[in-house]
Parts: structure tokens; C-alpha cells; sequence
């Protein structure tokens, strides 16, 4: 075999490997954070203006709509502004929080795509670059060390036993 050079025959992916993986990943980002948006905003002005559901998942999701983490989205916007949105894809959870309550307070829809965007691209650089080398490192390096999964699971355990303990503190 030879090696082929770009632009010579090669395959696609290696011709154009991270421009694919970052307007993919791009994509996704805009996709996921206008559906965050658009779900908070019509659930909030149809069930939380018009009714009270004590069931089923209509009423999980108006009680995530009208809860704590949403309440805390709601008040960074408030306090910082349309900056919260882009800043929240630098986040871990706390951007859909900030997404959903964007629809909830009902930011005109292009002001939000275009607030969006540098978010949405930064994540997405985030992500094509360093961000699945860390992923496959940390695959890697678990799938053949013991202690490293050892230290993993024990991690989880810690993180979820304090979760507990919070959630049993608030009652």
C-alpha cells in the first residue's frame, strides 16, 4: 500500500476528519439547546399557566419547570444577562437549566439563536478537538486497569452517596 495524500483519493474522513466533527458536533449543540428551549417555553406557557398535573410525566415536568435548578437558570439570566446562554455550554448540567429557562422567561427566539451560537460553537470546538481525546484516554486507560475502574466506581459511589445525604437533609 501507499499513502495517500489529501485530496488524492483519500477517504473523506481524513481529508476533512474535524471540519465533519465540528459543524456534526455543532449541529448537535444547536439542535439539542433550540429543543431545550422550545420544550420549556410551550410547557411553560400551556402547564404551568393553564394546569396542574399530579401524575404522570406531565406532572415530572412541571415540577422540574417550577423547581430549584430551573429557578436557578431562570436567575442567572436575570442577573447576568444573555451572556448565561453561551457561557452554559461551557458548563456540566447547568446548561440545560440555563436553556430551559431561557424559554421559560420567553427570550424572543432570534435573540436566543444568536446568543446561542458562539456556545453552541465553542462546545462544539471544545468537543471535535480535546474534548473525545480526553473521552478515549479515559476509555482507554480504564478498559485495561483494574485500579483505574476500582477508582472510578469508588468515585461514583462518593458522588452519589453525597447526593443522598443532601436529598435526605432537605426532608
Amino acid at each position: 500500500m501507499h499513502a495517500v495524500l489529501p485530496g488524492q483519493g483519500g477517504f473523506f474522513w481524513e481529508d476533512h476528519g474535524f471540519a465533519v466533527a465540528f459543524v456534526f458536533l455543532m449541529a448537535i449543540a444547536l439542535l439539542r439547546g433550540q429543543a431545550t428551549y422550545w420544550i420549556a417555553r410551550t410547557v411553560t406557557e400551556q402547564a404551568l399557566r393553564h394546569t396542574s398535573p399530579s401524575t404522570g410525566w406531565r406532572a415530572g415536568v412541571h415540577a422540574w419547570l417550577s423547581g430549584e435548578g430551573v429557578a436557578r437558570g431562570r436567575d442567572s439570566i436575570r442577573r447576568w444577562g444573555l451572556v448565561t446562554v453561551p457561557l452554559c455550554y461551557l458548563t456540566v448540567g447547568f446548561q440545560t437549566l440555563v436553556l430551559a429557562a431561557a424559554g421559560m422567561i420567553g427570550i424572543p427566539w432570534g435573540r436566543f439563536t444568536l446568543v446561542q451560537l458562539p456556545g453552541a460553537a465553542a462546545w462544539a470546538l471544545i468537543y471535535s478537538t480535546i474534548g473525545f481525546a480526553l473521552w478515549g484516554a479515559a476509555i482507554a486507560a480504564l478498559a485495561g486497569e483494574p485500579l483505574a475502574i476500582a477508582a472510578v466506581a469508588a468515585a461514583v459511589m462518593v458522588v452519589l452517596a453525597t447526593v443522598a445525604v443532601r436529598i435526605l437533609k432537605r426532608r
